[in-house]
């Protein structure tokens, strides 16, 4: 690998550390985007919440995201794989179950619980930007620990493969 590159991989290190501290933990959206394509994709993979387009991505992370982080959320990085085109994150996140959580656990009602899970992150880039983000975490792990059942599966995907698609709160847009 050339110095060159290995400049640019700890660059893009460097955007993608920017962009998630900017919404875990200043919250701050507009600092949040300073780093993503003109069109970026947001996915959580077993909830299937998230949002296709920069107006969308917006609005994902104004209405559904933000304002519904756990109080004590907190992640703790285990280990990160990075290229020319992606990065990838495995990351354990603990919580307490404290409000509602529509990107995480859309429909649930507040359990209480605290909860601790392996999340992997998926950010892919063009041109040095921030493309895409698909995170992954076990779904059913989640769930045994907060008392909840899990969540249907098949009918979350099917919407999702569509074009253009958006998960909010209350319904898929």
């Amino acid at each position: 690998m050339t110095t060159a590159i290995a400049q640019f991989m700890r660059e893009l290190e460097r955007k993608w550390d920017e962009h998630r501290d900017a919404l875990l933990v200043h919250r701050d959206l507009k600092a949040a985007l300073t780093h993503v394509v003109a069109e970026p994709s947001v996915q959580h993979i077993p909830a299937m919440t998230g949002a296709r387009g920069r107006p969308a991505v917006e609005r994902f992370y104004a209405q559904d995201f933000l304002p519904h982080l756990p109080s004590d959320l907190a992640l703790t990085r285990i280990s990160r794989t990075v290229d020319r085109f992606r990065l990838v994150d495995e990351t354990m996140v603990s919580f307490t179950h404290d409000r509602v959580l529509p990107w995480l656990l859309p429909g649930a009602i507040p359990a209480h619980r605290r909860a601790e899970v392996l999340a992997i992150t998926v950010v892919s880039f063009e041109r040095g930007r921030i493309a895409s983000q698909r995170i992954l975490w076990d779904q059913a792990s989640l769930s045994a620990q907060l008392g909840l059942p899990p969540l249907d599966g098949i009918r979350l995907v099917r919407p999702a493969l569509r074009p253009g698609w958006t998960r909010s709160t209350a319904s898929w847009r």
